[in-house]
């Protein structure tokens, strides 16, 4: 089973088990639920973690697992990337991705010249921000808007832009 990046533990919070979590989904109050099944783990090797309690503060998602009532038993849980099951994953509608279909996609211009790979997706607030690894260049910032992402093509790896004017300074 494929297991997809949702978040990332960066601290805890209080003494009573919660997590300081940096949301890396475009749909943390779904994935991030009361009940619903975070996963913890690599390779083969996945713990289970249940959702108690879920609440925003500031910029991060908190949480608190089932049974990691106590800031003891979450420490070792500081770094951790949480993940969700493949078949936790719901269809999207035409034109959707989600975040894992879309890293590592070679990104080309409209005329076919090759600019590099998308290596993150960040979240700063309008609209989501593809970040794209360059040879010999700073990485380039891509708004995902329509007016930049001309085309998503899944099927060869490959997604079209226009830069506009300003985008690649």
């Amino acid at each position: 089973m494929n297991y997809y990046e949702v978040g990332k533990i960066v601290n805890t919070h209080g003494i009573k088990g919660e997590l300081k979590v940096i949301s890396k989904t475009d749909f943390p109050d779904e994935r991030f639920k009361k009940g619903n099944t975070l996963y913890i783990g690599e390779g083969n090797n996945y713990q289970e973690y249940v959702i108690k309690n879920h609440r925003k503060h500031k910029n991060f998602d908190m949480l608190t697992f089932e049974g990691l009532e106590n800031i003891n038993l979450v420490e070792k849980l500081k770094g951790k990337v949480l993940k969700v099951s493949e078949d936790q994953q719901e269809e999207l509608n035409d034109g959707n991705y989600y975040y894992h279909q879309i890293i590592g996609l070679t990104v080309v211009t409209e005329d076919g010249s090759s600019i590099g790979k998308v290596k993150e997706i960040m979240t700063p607030g309008a609209n989501d921000v593809w970040v794209v690894s360059r040879n010999n260049q700073k990485d380039l910032l891509l708004p995902a808007i329509k007016d930049v992402i001309k085309e998503v093509n899944l099927d060869d790896n490959k997604v079209v832009v226009e830069l506009m004017d300003g985008l690649d300074d």
